[in-house]
């Protein structure tokens, strides 16, 4: 991959991936030139805390070209996590309360439950497109910001699948 050395890229990824290994596959950029932004789940909408990071982070660091990158295997150690939190019997009734006011007060609480507001949306090409798009379509996105999205097959292989 070509990428101009001198302009300032973010780097999208979940907080299961190494950033170091990401970097030596995918890129020979200096460090200085890098912001990573690593987040559980990568659920982006347009109004979320990470879609603002992402706007003032162009702003501020003159980023010029944005990478989201999603490995298969991601998922797998969240799901776990969240059996442990959906297993746990103290929190059944907190849970069910949180799922009232998911309910019944929409504006502070976006999703329809707990359990979609925990899990965010699957990690998979599709879901990746999507955080694509609301990152690229953002009304204060510049112009100019390129927005690539990589799947990674697999944390121990080098190959890499550029979408």
């Amino acid at each position: 991959m070509k990428i101009d050395e001198k302009k300032k890229v973010l780097f999208v990824i979940g907080m299961e991936q190494n950033p170091e290994s990401i970097m030596k596959k995918i890129t020979s950029l200096q460090p200085n030139t890098i912001l990573i932004w690593q987040c559980y789940g990568l659920t982006i909408t347009p109004f979320s805390d990470l879609m603002r990071d992402i706007i003032i982070a162009i702003y501020q660091e003159n980023v010029e070209e944005i990478f989201v990158i999603v490995s298969k295997d991601e998922q797998k150690g969240t799901r776990e996590i969240f059996k442990k939190i959906y297993e746990n019997k103290g929190l059944q009734d907190k849970m069910q309360t949180l799922d009232y006011l998911f309910k019944n007060c929409m504006a502070e609480f976006p999703k329809g439950n707990i359990r979609e507001w925990l899990e965010g949306s699957e990690t998979s090409s599709n879901s990746m497109q999507n955080i694509v798009n609301v990152i690229r379509n953002h009304p204060l996105m510049p112009s100019n910001v390129k927005v690539t999205e990589f799947l990674l097959e697999n944390e121990n292989q080098s190959k890499t699948v550029v979408l």
